[in-house]
Parts: structure tokens; sequence; C-alpha cells
């Protein structure tokens, strides 16, 4: 399935097939909590080759828990958050799900960082919980070096 995003003053489009999406979770680490201004982050893993991105985006970056350099896109113009990637990992994005035109299709697979959830935004008790990044991002490390 195609999927289209936009930000707020439509400078930014993106586009992409669904069936390229490699995961989906929910963070809720304090950065991603800031740079939201919301409880967590929804984010879809996507190899970078498979994303059509057309407008400007201006990135901030900051060092991550593990050491990873997070690079922050948003829109030069509103300030949507669009994506985010690690310059160690830089062929996979991860999308931020609230940009997307269609979103019924996002199925979360786990929360992570659930030791800094807040307490008005609890992670779904149904969805399995990481206390920090989970076991499998140091999986996908093979598989995100071969993009």
């Amino acid at each position: 399935m195609q999927v289209t995003g936009k930000c707020l003053c439509n400078q930014v489009t993106l586009a992409f097939d669904s069936n390229k999406v490699l995961s989906t979770h929910h963070c809720h680490c304090k950065d991603c909590q800031r740079s939201t201004g919301a409880g967590k982050a929804t984010i879809l893993y996507l190899p970078k080759k498979h994303l059509t991105l057309s407008g400007q985006l201006k990135f901030y970056e900051i060092k991550g828990k593990l050491g990873l350099r997070v690079n922050r896109g948003f829109c030069d113009n509103c300030g949507s958050g669009v994506l985010s990637f690690t310059k160690e990992f830089k062929n996979l994005f991860f999308i931020k799900a609230g940009i997307l035109d269609d979103s019924s299709w996002v199925k979360p697979q786990s929360n992570f960082f659930v030791s800094a959830a807040s307490n008005w935004n609890r992670p779904e008790a149904e969805l399995k919980h990481y206390q920090g990044n989970p076991g499998f991002f140091e999986n996908l490390t093979a598989i995100i070096r071969s993009l």
C-alpha cells in the first residue's frame, strides 16, 4: 500500500510502500517526549532507499542514550517533526506516524523506554515493554548495515 504524509504547511511531503516498513514502536524516552511535545513518539522503521521525500528539512542532532548521534528532521517552515535517523545507521529512517495522511494501518509492536513514560501517558499494556532500547535493536544492526 502506498503511504503519503505531509507537514502542517504542506511544504514537506513523503511517500513510501507500507510493506517496506521493518517495524513500528512507541518510544517514551525523554528526548522523544521533548521533541514531540507529547508523551511519546510513534515511529516506523523504514530503510532510507524506500522513502520519497520532498521539501526542506532542518535537522537537530543530539547524543542518544546508547551514544548514537540522533538527527531529528523538522519542516524548516512550520516545525512539524517528520523523521529521525542516527549518523551511525544513516540508511534507516524513523518516520513519525503523526505525519501520515492515513495512519489507520499502523500497528505498534512494542514500547521503548517505559521507565521514562509519563503517568498521564502510560504504555499500552497489551504491547511488549522494554525499559530502554529493546534487544532486537542490536539484531537490526546487520539488516541496517546491508541497506
